[in-house]
């Protein structure tokens, strides 16, 4: 105790309690902090940008500037291109098929299965007219790799425009929000951020959106209005809570990406200025004067340097004096190692396998392509499950149904859209098909659902099975796929072993 806490101890003992307490906590936190490496401030930890910022501060300077670098990776980087198709084409792949569900009457469930063929299955649901709703579903999980976020418009339409729903779809870059409209909302009690407006308790209430892309041809200053948000998908992986905008999935390998490309660049170069260089002759006096020459030597266009030529099968004799050297072009076999480690941490940022994202199969066995196959399934099924299932099946299934119901003029309340991811492609069919059908005999699946998630509607797939067996019948053909003639070795089914169909029932119910 120094000279001042001796003197305040003496006057108010309370005081100087309270400043050695204080002191013993300051201190016992500067110890904790140096518990642990990464809250370290010392020459180690020179670099690290340390803020204490939201997710929505963090993100607000970063997003347009993130999302134009990444576009223009897209455009010009095949890896970055082939990161962003193999997002898209795992994640989504044929598209996450609906089925209908809850109490509702079969001739309902017949008639809205319909709809969904007509409707969602054909380009009637694109409001550009040129793909179904898979193929908007690949183009907004596409969006959401490159630019971070993307939204789907609900866009009404009128009973004269011959759709079999009256509504259509349009994806929209994120482009589209203003993301100036942010703070307090007067006269409201809530708050926009970044183009997002909430009631005062953090409800969404909807999107302000320019009405034209901020970035088109036309030159027009739009002004963007409010957009309710019962219209609006807004797509986007959540990372941090509270957070309102996505940003781009390429934002942790950006520079990776940039300076591999650069790399690359370097090597080619080098390589093309080596074999500018093929061979050097050197003399010790100028021999050209001293023998004289039969013809004048070549030289390039304003150079006052000779330039020889080396053809196939040639045979030289040098001048008195003169040696020949052949320039040695730069190895690069440090290049294919230093490619592949800085794709695989590429690959680690963009949550994809290696070989996916670089095409590169050799080393991979069965166990190793397995075991990377199956935690990538986890990353594709997480972002089904909790992104695109969530924030775009769920408000499609509520259009669908708010619109079937004017169509079809009945309540719809009770019904209920599920949505199956693709199944992913199998690395072992047989064993693969042999596990469903034992979950399926054991209780842990079902037909249905094993049939769509191989992509398959069950109740077509059973009415072809259904229409293939009976012109088999009509026309006598047995094949050992046939379940009811032929067990699984190839043997026909004995009477006692083939299924039996029974009578209905006759009388009056008492046996008469």
């Amino acid at each position: 105790m120094n000279l001042i806490d001796r003197t305040i101890a003496a006057i108010a003992p309370k005081v100087a309690l309270q400043r050695a307490s204080a002191r013993a906590r300051l201190t016992a936190l500067q110890h904790a902090t140096m518990a642990f490496d990464g809250a370290t401030r010392g020459r180690r930890a020179q670099g690290w940008r340390v803020v204490s910022t939201d997710a929505n501060a963090e993100n607000l300077p970063a997003l347009s500037r993130l999302r134009d670098v990444a576009r223009d990776m897209v455009r010009n980087n095949p890896h970055a291109a082939r990161g962003k198709a193999v997002l898209a084409n795992n994640i989504v792949g044929t598209g996450i098929i609906p089925a209908i569900a809850g109490s509702v009457p079969k001739t309902v469930k017949a008639k809205l299965l319909d709809l969904v063929k007509r409707h969602l299955d054909t380009k009637a649901v694109d409001a550009r007219g040129r793909t179904n709703l898979y193929g908007l579903q690949w183009l907004t999980m596409a969006t959401v790799a490159e630019s971070g976020e993307a939204l789907v418009r609900w866009r009404p339409r009128r009973a004269s425009d011959g759709l079999p729903l009256p509504f259509q779809l349009e994806v929209l870059e994120p482009d589209f929000i203003d993301s100036t409209r942010d703070g307090p909302v007067p006269n409201n009690g809530g708050f926009m951020v970044q183009g997002i407006q909430f009631d005062p308790i953090g409800r969404l209430v909807g999107y302000w959106l320019f009405p034209q892309h901020p970035g088109s041809y036309s030159g027009i200053a739009y002004e963007s209005k409010l957009i309710p948000a019962d219209q609006i998908a807004h797509v986007f992986r959540t990372d941090r809570p509270g957070q309102a905008r996505g940003i781009t999935w390429f934002a942790p390998v950006i520079l990776k990406m940039r300076d591999l490309a650069d790399y690359a660049d370097a090597q080619l170069v080098r390589q093309k200025v080596a074999a500018c260089f093929a061979a050097f002759i050197q003399s010790d006096q100028d021999v050209s004067t001293v023998l004289g020459d039969a013809a004048p030597r070549q030289k390039l266009p304003n150079s006052v340097y000779e330039v020889e030529s080396l053809e196939p099968g040639m045979i030289q004799r040098l001048r008195p004096g003169e040696q020949v050297t052949f320039g040695t072009p730069p190895s690069v076999g440090e290049y294919a190692g230093y490619k592949g480690a800085e794709l695989h941490d590429i690959a680690v940022g963009l949550g994809v396998s290696y070989e996916a994202l670089s095409g590169d199969l050799a080393g991979v066995n069965f166990s190793s392509g397995r075991m990377g196959w199956l935690e990538f399934g986890r990353t594709i099924s997480a972002s089904q499950d909790y992104m695109l299932v969530p924030q775009l099946c769920e408000p499609v299934a509520r259009w669908f149904i708010q619109a079937a119901q004017i169509v079809l003029a009945r309540d719809l309340s009770t019904v209920v859209m599920m949505w199956t991811p693709p199944r992913r492609q199998m690395i072992n069919p047989k064993e693969e098909v042999a596990a469903a059908r034992d979950a399926i005999r054991a209780g842990l699946s079902s037909r249905p659902q094993e049939q769509r998630q191989l992509g398959f509607d069950p109740e077509d797939l059973d009415a072809e099975n259904e229409e293939a067996n009976k012109r088999a019948d009509d026309k006598g053909l047995v094949f050992d796929s046939d379940p009811r003639l032929r067990t699984a070795a190839g043997n026909a089914v004995t009477a006692a072993a083939a299924p039996v169909a029974q009578d209905p029932p006759t009388g009056d119910g008492n046996g008469q």
